[in-house]
C-alpha cells in the first residue's frame, strides 16, 4: 500500500469505529482495567472486562474482536486464556495478544507458547517483549536473552525489527512495537509513527490500552491498518493533551479526551513514513 493509501484506510477505521461501536471483550492486566476500558470506549469501542472460562468464551464468540494481555496471571488463567484464543482462532475472529512480562513465571510462558498456533491478528508490546515473544516461539530475530524489566523494555524499537517481521509473517496479521516511536510492521511494510508524549511511560496502563484500542480499530480494519490507526490515536490524543497538562495526573484525564475528540482526518495526517522490508 502507498502511504496515501495507508492514511485514507486510517480515516476510514477511525470513522468506523465510532460509527459502529463494535464489542471489543478484553481479559486484561488487573492494574488498568478501568483505563483499557474508558480508552476503547473513548475511540468508540463497547468494552466488556472478564476472567472466568465460560464467560471469556462466550465473550469471544459475542465479539468482534477481543484483547488478550498476560500482565496479571491468575491460575484460572490456565483455562481461560487458552480456550479463549482456540475459540478466537476456529471462527477467525481478531484478537491482539499484549504478551506483558513475557518469561516471568511458568505460566505466562506456557500461555504465551500455546498461542502460536493461535496465531493472534495484532501482537502489541514493547521491543524486548516481541524479541522475546519470537524467541520463545523459535522465529527469526528472537531472543531467550532479551531483557525484559516487569514492563518495561531493555531494548531500541529498531532492535526488534527482525522479531516482528517474523512474527507478522508467521501469524499473517501485524505486530506493533511501542516505544520513543511506534514501529508496526505486516511483514512486508513498515509503518512508523511520531509522536506521543515523555508523560505517557509514566502512567499506568498506556500500553495496555493501546492494545485494547488496536483490538477497537481490528473489528472495523485489517491488522495492519489497526495496529497503525492505534498507534496513530495514541500519539496524536499524547502530543495533544501534554500542551495541556500540569503534570501525569492530569495528563491521564487531557489524553482520554483527546481519544475521544480525535478525528478520523486528524488521525490519519499524524507523523508516519512507510518502509518496505
Amino acid at each position: 500500500m502507498t502511504e496515501s493509501e495507508i492514511r485514507s484506510a486510517v480515516a476510514e477505521a477511525a470513522k468506523l469505529a465510532k460509527a459502529s461501536n463494535p464489542l471489543t471483550p478484553s481479559i486484561t492486566n488487573t492494574v488498568t482495567i478501568n483505563f483499557v476500558a474508558n480508552a476503547q470506549l473513548a475511540v468508540g469501542g463497547s468494552a466488556a472486562m472478564s476472567y472466568l472460562p465460560d464467560e471469556c468464551v462466550t465473550m469471544a464468540h459475542a465479539g468482534a474482536a477481543t484483547y488478550i494481555n498476560v500482565g496479571t496471571m491468575m491460575p484460572v488463567y490456565a483455562q481461560t486464556l487458552p480456550q479463549t484464543a482456540a475459540a478466537l482462532h476456529e471462527e477467525g475472529k481478531p484478537w491482539v495478544l499484549d504478551p506483558v512480562a513475557i518469561g516471568v513465571g511458568k505460566l505466562r510462558t506456557d500461555m504465551l507458547l500455546t498461542f502460536k498456533e493461535y496465531k493472534p491478528s495484532i501482537i502489541r508490546g514493547n521491543a524486548s517483549e516481541v524479541i522475546a515473544l519470537a524467541g520463545l516461539w523459535g522465529l527469526e530475530g528472537g531472543s531467550d536473552t532479551s531483557e525484559v524489566r516487569g514492563v518495561d523494555s531493555t531494548d531500541s524499537v529498531r532492535a526488534a525489527k527482525n522479531a516482528a517481521v517474523a512474527l507478522a509473517r508467521w501469524t499473517g496479521g501485524a505486530v506493533a512495537v511501542s516505544g520513543e516511536e511506534d514501529m508496526i510492521t505486516d511483514g512486508k511494510q513498515i509503518a512508523i509513527s511520531y509522536g506521543g508524549s515523555e508523560m505517557m511511560p509514566c502512567i499506568t496502563g498506556t500500553g495496555c490500552s493501546l492494545g485494547g484500542v488496536m483490538a477497537v480499530y481490528a473489528a472495523v480494519a485489517d491488522p495492519f491498518i489497526a495496529a497503525i490507526t492505534g498507534a496513530a490515536v495514541y500519539n496524536l490524543a499524547g502530543s495533544r493533551a501534554a500542551s495541556k497538562a500540569r503534570g501525569t495526573g492530569s495528563f491521564q484525564t487531557a489524553f482520554i479526551d483527546e481519544l475521544y475528540l480525535a478525528k478520523g482526518e486528524d488521525i490519519a495526517n499524524n507523523p508516519l513514513t512507510i518502509e518496505e522490508v
